[in-house]
């Protein structure tokens, strides 16, 4: 089967050929002539599958008849990174049309996005938060809306987008047809395909999630202090050509890219609390190459589509098994092969036997040659979270004795070059630790009260 038998516009074609897609992959094949067609479809489709094109080539041909420079299809995406690389993927097979999307997420300004819906764009990708950003104002106008699309659901209800996103259906009008695309469909995302579908195109429901065929998974038995010393060594080694190592808190994160770029590794970090410009940099720095290493947290888990990408390492063993299987979702994509290491710690049993029980196998262990499993660092990696603390309170103590300091001192300047001028030392005076007020002595009022 080709492309040319779905029924799409030639310019739709010619944008898949400069794309590189030569055979439909499978929720391509059982997916695209129902968006022809028209019909709602819910799908689990796994990450790297293709499913991406699944719902934008059929959204692009309905695109293509009907008017232009209004907003007739809307996809809702749980992630920055996911909503960039849908709108690159839509740039790249609309090439050969005039059709228009924009990305529409948080941590950057609103203003550019804003222009961009008062211009009128043809297809809006959009973060729930945002766009509810957008939707107090007039010029969010999504009466001509045909399309509906919710990618990665079960991402959203796990991030709690469930609210905003059903907020936002009650300001929508009726849709046309509904498309939803899952890696995995527990029992919220089937009742909500109840609500908003009609009669819809059920695809893989019963096939239980797994990671795609072409990923060779394995486990790595570590101590916990050991782990960021093994991924070093795997890398000195050349194991690893390039990897997205993913963490279990942002904390971590920071260490192990502070570590890997200490002992020569480039690396970059990817996580909640960087800004859009620096998440945005990490990433086209690791796809580029400039980065052997990417680290992150499963905020990247979803949205990072690197056709090169050799390994996925689960630096941590994730908390539940879903997880595990968007992480190493990340390599093997669109029928490539690739490696998802995971460094389990004694103390991460319970999460590994889970993970082994979802992918109904279980997975072989590896140790490496030369590598000393005894060997105890002089230096922790992670810091206890009550000591961070405690070093943060010390730091701010530090501050405002200096802040002290600093006044006395100019307090004792201006006395030396004005002398007979008292200086009040409530003018200067500094907040002692625990001191949380901010409001000046109150006045006295003059006058008689009203």
């Amino acid at each position: 089967m080709s492309f040319s038998s779905f029924n799409l516009d030639p310019a739709l074609l010619r944008g898949v050929a400069d794309a590189g897609f030569t055979e439909p992959t499978p929720i391509q094949r059982d997916g695209i002539p129902h968006g022809v067609a028209g019909r709602d479809l819910l799908a689990c489709a796994m990450t790297g599958s293709g499913k991406t094109a699944a719902f934008l080539l059929p959204i692009l041909n309905r695109l293509l008849d009907g008017r232009r420079g209004q907003t007739r299809a809307l996809v809702l995406a749980p992630t920055r990174e996911l909503a960039a690389q849908i709108v690159e993927h839509f740039d790249l097979l609309a090439r050969h049309t005039r059709l228009r999307a924009v990305a529409v997420f948080g941590g950057t300004p609103m203003r550019p996005q804003e222009r961009a819906l008062r211009q009128g764009v043809d297809l809006v990708v959009a973060c729930p938060g945002r766009l509810l950003d957008h939707m107090q104002y007039s010029y969010a106008d999504f009466a001509g809306l045909q399309v509906l699309v919710l990618d990665e659901a079960d991402r959203m209800l796990d991030m709690g987008f469930l609210p905003d996103i059903k907020r936002i259906l009650g300001q929508l009008p009726k849709i046309d047809q509904t498309m939803l695309f899952s890696a995995t469909v527990p029992q919220p995302i089937v009742s909500l395909a109840r609500q908003l579908m009609r009669d819809p195109a059920v695809l893989n429901i019963e096939r239980p999630s797994a990671p795609a065929a072409g990923v060779r998974q394995e486990i790595y038995p570590v101590p916990q202090p050991l782990k960021s010393h093994l991924l070093l060594r795997l890398l000195r080694e050349d194991k690893l050509d390039n990897a997205l190592v993913f963490t279990r808190t942002k904390h971590r994160a920071n260490r192990l890219e502070a570590f890997l770029r200490k002992h020569g590794i480039a690396s970059e970090r990817i996580h909640g609390n960087r800004t859009q410009k620096q998440r945005t940099q990490a990433l086209a720095g690791f796809k580029s190459g400039r980065y052997r290493v990417l680290v992150a947290t499963d905020v990247a888990a979803r949205g990072i589509d690197i056709a090169a990408l050799s390994h996925v390492v689960n630096f941590d063993v994730p908390n539940v098994p879903d997880d595990y299987i968007h992480r190493v979702g990340r390599t093997a994509r669109a029928g490539a092969t690739g490696d998802a290491l995971t460094f389990a710690s004694p103390e991460e049993r319970r999460e590994l036997r889970a993970i082994e029980r979802a992918v109904r196998k279980s997975l072989p262990r590896v140790t490496l040659a030369g590598f000393d499993y005894d060997h105890r660092p002089a230096e922790r990696f992670e810091i206890p979270l009550g000591e961070r603390i405690a070093q943060i309170r010390a730091r701010k103590a530090e501050e405002r004795a200096r802040a002290r300091a600093k006044a006395e001192r100019k307090n004792r300047s201006t006395a030396q070059r004005l002398p007979g001028v008292a200086v009040p030392v409530a003018a200067t005076a500094v907040p002692a630790a625990g001191d949380t007020s901010t409001r000046g002595p109150r006045r006295r009022r003059r006058g008689r009260r009203r």
